[in-house]
């Protein structure tokens, strides 16, 4: 949000008036909120999301926030290729909108993969404003994710509990611990749940057997440099026409224009 209304004057003057925002996967209204409050006069706004209780309270809460602006939304995964209505954006451009570091959480093939569905989905004259979460040192990565607090080790070990409550899962919680680190090859942070000892595990009437140290592999995040993330952005069918990046050079914002057909 901060990066947003820093930039907010050269974000508005790169994007130009009367756009249609297509927001994909509806985070904090913080975010949509100061992207619009930045815009000149933004005509229309679309949210996108698998989730449809949080979907429509977005979609409302934009809708009483900018009241000169047409609000929709749409429930589906995004990350699959999706028929836009043809009326979105009638009259306006495209404009794109994937904040977060939501990217890092898909393999870089999955990546190009999506935004190849974004390109598609803005055309020809369209754009996407992105979110992408910088490679920094190790010294900073690993006690992110492996936080004093145990923030990050009870999110990722909550995965035992849906495994437990939502598919019947017969396992001792005491015998997993939550294990974080960057793969500096894959360029991206790991997060594990490590078995403490050799044990079988029970789902859904099937046996898993984890010896003592062998690990489940839960989430995976990638970390870009501004060189690498615009390989992809190419790639996609993109041109990054400008980038944004915080002072401490851990965050950044990417402006992309549709390259030509």
């Amino acid at each position: 949000v901060a990066l947003l209304k820093t930039y907010s004057a050269e974000i508005s003057r790169r994007a130009g008036p009367s756009r249609a925002v297509i927001e994909y996967g509806c985070g904090s209204s913080l975010k949509i909120n100061a992207l619009l409050d930045g815009l000149k006069n933004p005509a229309e706004y679309l949210a996108i999301d698998i989730s449809k209780e949080h979907l429509l309270r977005t979609a409302a809460d934009i809708a009483e926030a900018h009241p000169a602006v047409k609000v929709g939304a749409i429930c589906a995964d995004f990350s699959r290729d999706l028929d836009l209505p043809k009326t979105v954006g009638d009259g306006s451009k495209r404009l794109a909108f994937f904040p977060g570091s939501t990217i890092g959480n898909q393999t870089p093939e999955e990546a190009v993969q999506f935004l190849k569905i974004v390109r598609t989905a803005v055309g020809h004259d369209g754009s996407l404003l992105i979110g992408v979460d910088l490679e920094k040192d190790v010294s900073i990565l690993t006690p992110a994710y492996n936080d004093v607090d145990g923030y990050t080790a009870a999110f990722n070990l909550n995965l035992l509990h849906r495994i437990r409550s939502e598919l019947g899962g017969d396992l001792d919680f005491s015998k997993f611990r939550h294990d974080a680190f960057f793969n500096e090859s894959l360029h991206r942070m790991e997060m594990h749940l490590v078995s403490g000892c050799d044990q079988d595990v029970s789902v859904g009437g099937q046996t898993f057997h984890f010896a003592n140290q062998e690990t489940i592999h839960t989430e995976s995040s990638y970390k870009y440099s501004v060189d690498r993330f615009t390989q992809l952005a190419v790639r996609a069918g993109f041109r990054v026409t400008e980038t944004w990046i915080d002072p401490d050079s851990l965050f950044s914002i990417h402006y992309l224009d549709a390259s030509e057909d």
